[in-house]
């Protein structure tokens, strides 16, 4: 059953918002109707929305659309969580990303928002024991995107991947809420050790385009990390570091740098 436009933009005024860009963007380029109608406007929710685009992306010869739309639905049905994210995720983008100006964008165009949403139904996966699968996404999602985030990694919300070019997330890394990276991010390991061997992004935390963080070590909140660097040791909470290894040069310089997407390192 529908939902008149007035309760959908009290119940749900992300969906609300994109279903009225879509509107717009059809009115203003026709060429784009097929994609906008099929993308956005031919569905009712948001979720069903997101498991279409992400089956239509991750599908191959070795996996139909059908069968990666079905899993999707499925997760989206039984995880709430995933849609919340994808919201939280949506509205990180559009606050802190100066490209992004609608909130169709991500949905639509934006690799970096849709790999992380690859990346959960992985993680759904994941975690309901059927790891062959999420090992299926995760290669798609790494040929597709050119983002590698391993299914059983843990990624919070409000998350922006800009760019998303070569982003590397290993196994035992975990992500905390409203981070921002941008492209040629890696959270490695060392060694061949099978333990928790990845680093820990606590909350609110900037790393730079090409950054490396390695080992089991903790990046503390609001921090921020400087392009280029290699982060070889436990960072301390609002600090920034930077350098090959890296060092602590300053304070992170805002209360939110994730939210403010500040990398310059000022003078002291």
């Amino acid at each position: 059953m529908s939902v008149s436009p007035s309760l959908l933009a009290q119940v749900d005024p992300v969906w609300h918002r994109i279903r009225q860009e879509a509107k717009d963007a059809v009115a203003a380029e026709p060429l784009m109707g097929g994609l906008i109608h099929s993308g956005i406007l031919h569905h009712e929710t948001l979720e069903t929305a997101l498991a279409q685009r992400i089956a239509m992306k991750l599908a191959s010869a070795e996996m139909s659309e059908q069968i990666l739309r079905e899993l999707a639905d499925e997760a989206m049905q039984a995880d709430p969580d995933l849609s919340g994210a994808a919201r939280a995720d949506l509205v990180a983008i559009l606050d802190r990303d100066p490209a992004c100006d609608r909130l169709l964008q991500p949905l639509l165009f934006f690799k970096g928002f849709q790999a992380i949403q690859a990346y959960r139904l992985a993680h759904w996966l994941w975690r309901t024991g059927r790891k062959d699968l999420a090992y299926f996404v995760q290669m798609r999602t790494s040929e597709i995107f050119g983002v590698d985030i391993h299914p059983a990694a843990r990624i919070g919300r409000g998350i922006m991947v800009d760019h998303a070019h070569s982003i590397v997330i290993g196994e035992t890394a975990v992500v905390g809420d409203n981070v921002s990276m941008l492209h040629s991010v890696t959270l490695g390991g060392t060694g061949k050790d099978h333990d928790d061997r990845h680093p820990k992004i606590e909350n609110g935390v900037l790393i730079g385009a090409g950054a490396k963080v390695l080992g089991n070590i903790t990046v503390g909140h609001c921090s921020r990390i400087a392009a280029g660097s290699v982060v070889l040791q436990a960072v301390p909470p609002m600090k920034t570091v930077a350098g090959v290894p890296a060092r602590i040069v300053g304070e992170a310089g805002c209360a939110h740098p994730s939210i403010s997407m500040d990398q310059i390192l000022h003078e002291k």
